[in-house]
């Protein structure tokens, strides 16, 4: 019997601390929570809604955002902890290696649910409703008999739904009667669909490298019965379009000024397809992409470009939305 046989079966009759029990909220991935800045300002911007208690509503809805996120990480970890076994990293999570009470689990999981609905109330009606609407895609993301995780592509765009929905959540925050421009969040949508398939995509050619890492990554996850590399691989190209071309959409009705944006905006969805083909990528663990300086830089020139553009009207630009044609006896006149 080896020495790691050893030490799991100690680790698999260690009772779970509180340490452990809370470690399965992942406070540490509130990082994900950047996604509702984007609605903050989108909302100032395109509503100039009046700003009374803005701050106040702000404060409550983070802690609501991050409550319910948790709530849906800690039930994510109890219902996957014998696939996760499977998986490199995944398998030292403590829902893995710990003797845990479930009634503890789901005693925490409703409190961090209620607790993060109950502060979403106090936001107002459309931030409350968009919070279940948070919750809800985390059964769905989850528990059976739906748990779309386990079917091919539906895991990518179920769990990228949580894009848009955190951009409704910072709209919501400073509007509290309209719902976005939903060119806007089906663009975000279908950017978040492009992260989750460069994350699935890293995580297959990490686990496929080694020997007998497809029947391994098959018993992680079903989806990946389907999946290969190069239908990964096109899933993300086919991302990547939906989500530019509804930004065009977006941009040519609400704020034409975007449009100086769009290098920035490749270049930031090529560089992330890049990071996913490396070794031991970060694209696995989004929670960690602010180690990765280059990304960072690129994210901060395209965030930089999209705050200034913003504020800034560039009427020269309004006739790009409108059709234009080039006569030849005009091209001719000009010689």
């Amino acid at each position: 019997m080896t020495s790691q046989t050893l030490h799991s079966q100690n680790a698999l009759n260690t009772p779970a601390s509180w340490r452990d029990y809370l470690q399965m909220a992942r406070l540490d991935h509130m990082t994900k929570h950047v996604f509702i800045l984007p609605g903050l300002v989108l909302a100032y911007v395109l509503r100039d809604p009046p700003l009374q208690n803005v701050w106040w509503s702000i404060l409550l809805g983070f802690a609501s955002a991050v409550l319910i996120a948790s709530s849906n990480y800690i039930i994510n970890e109890w219902l996957d902890r014998e696939f996760d076994a499977f998986h490199p990293d995944k398998s030292s999570r403590p829902a893995v290696n710990m003797v845990m009470t479930p009634t503890r689990v789901y005693g925490m999981y409703a409190a961090f649910s209620l607790l993060g609905l109950l502060l979403a109330y106090q936001v107002g009606t459309l931030f409350f409703l968009v919070s279940v609407l948070f919750w809800v895609s985390g059964v769905v993301y989850n528990v059976q008999p739906v748990r779309s995780k386990d079917k091919a592509y539906l895991d990518v765009l179920s769990e990228s739904l949580n894009n848009p929905i955190r951009m409704m959540l910072g709209w919501a925050m400073i509007d509290h009667f309209t719902i976005a421009p939903v060119s806007l969040l089906l663009a975000y949508w279908m950017g978040g669909a492009f992260l989750m398939g460069a994350k699935r995509l890293s995580e297959y050619r990490e686990i496929t490298a080694e020997p007998g890492g497809v029947a391994l990554l098959h018993r992680y996850r079903r989806s990946f019965q389907h999946y290969t590399e190069e239908r990964l691989t096109i899933s993300c190209f086919v991302y990547a379009l939906f989500a530019t071309f509804l930004m065009g959409v977006f941009l040519i009705k609400y704020r034409i000024e975007y449009v100086l944006a769009f290098p920035f905006i490749i270049v930031l969805f090529a560089h992330y397809l890049g990071l996913s083909m490396r070794s031991g990528s970060v694209a696995q663990k989004p929670e960690k992409l602010f180690r990765e300086k280059r990304l960072m830089v690129i994210s901060a020139a395209t965030v930089l470009a999209l705050i200034v553009l913003s504020f800034v009207d560039l009427s020269v630009l309004h006739g790009l939305s409108e059709p234009h044609f080039l006569m030849l006896d005009q091209l001719a006149s000009n010689r």
